[in-house]
């Protein structure tokens, strides 16, 4: 195993399952961002910088566990390119946990690429075939006892991005597989959140949704986070978590519902902040914090990671 501070055997894994590691299911690919300061619009051609870097929703994820120093686990597909290696290399030298992802030599490894100015995201193209076509091969370390298996299923926080296909997250939620998970689930973007559907009903659930996704998943409109996350738990939902940009934020349960407004930051990026936020929001409860301290750290590593200050 490379790169991990403390090497970890999947006996030791599965002795710090319920505690430490968590599970990060989803997509794993690189990043091609372009990003400029100027205001832009379709058609806009503008100077700016494009960079290549790790991304995706679950790794995006992981990387924020790891620097909270949780030992995230990545399932996922790459593939054996040059691409999928340089990115396997990547993610070790980040301490990220790689041996559980299914390599094929048949698909190539996925990317994604956005446009961001200064006015937000402007545009951008997920291609994430390879993770679709690979399906539930991705899920085999929960099936065969190396994670888990239908009769001792995986007792400890999974991250589930919505990245795999509606089939899958269907299976997913009624799989004896996952029912002894603490899930944590996630849209990968708003055209896919209404993926996630199948997973309302889930009883251990938290959905992290911004307002927009929660309207796809509700079927109508919303103007503020606390009433989009008192609907997704009206709708089913065990949990939900709403952002609103620079809006107050919510996270509401059968409970009760904790409101709590980011701070107020200089943008200068967008992509990745709702992960850098659930992944936060994952630590401070990993590390026991109350609901109002776990959502306000969330919050603030989000401002920070949006602010340039969290290094990408």
């Amino acid at each position: 195993m490379t790169g991990f501070d403390n090497p970890l055997s999947p006996c030791d894994m599965g002795a710090m399952a319920d505690s430490q590691q968590i599970l990060c299911i989803g997509s794993v690919l690189w990043d091609v961002i372009g990003r400029s300061a100027a205001t832009m619009r379709a058609g806009s051609d503008v100077p700016g910088r494009i960079t290549r870097v790790p991304g995706g929703v679950a790794l995006n994820i992981a990387m924020t566990l790891r620097r909270f120093g949780l030992a995230p686990a990545l399932l996922t597909t790459i593939g054996r390119d040059e691409e999928g290696d340089e990115l396997i290399t990547r993610c070790n030298q980040m301490s990220l946990l790689t041996d559980f992802v299914y390599r094929s030599e048949d698909l190539p490894t996925d990317i994604y690429m956005a446009i961001e100015g200064g006015n937000g995201l402007i545009a951008a193209i997920a291609d994430a075939h390879s993770l679709e076509a690979a399906g539930d091969k991705i899920l085999r370390p929960l099936a065969d006892g190396t994670l888990g298996s239908a009769d001792a299923p995986y007792p400890g926080v999974i991250a589930l991005d919505g990245n795999l296909t509606e089939a899958l997250l269907s299976e997913i939620a009624q799989s004896p597989l996952f029912v002894a998970a603490d899930l944590r689930v996630a849209p990968a973007s708003p055209g896919k959140a209404e993926r996630l559907l199948p997973l309302l009903g889930h009883p251990r659930a938290t959905l992290y949704v911004n307002k927009e996704e929660a309207g796809y998943l509700c079927q109508r409109g919303f103007e503020t986070a606390p009433e989009a996350a008192q609907a997704l738990v009206e709708r089913g939902a065990p949990r939900a978590l709403v952002t609103d940009g620079g809006a107050e934020t919510a996270d509401a349960t059968g409970g009760g519902l904790i409101v709590a407004t980011p701070p107020e930051v200089m943008v200068t990026r967008v992509t990745g902040a709702g992960d850098t936020f659930m992944a936060a929001h994952i630590a401070a409860e990993t590390r026991g914090q109350d609901r109002a301290t776990a959502l306000n750290a969330a919050l603030s590593a989000a401002a920070s990671y949006v602010s340039g200050d969290v290094p990408q």
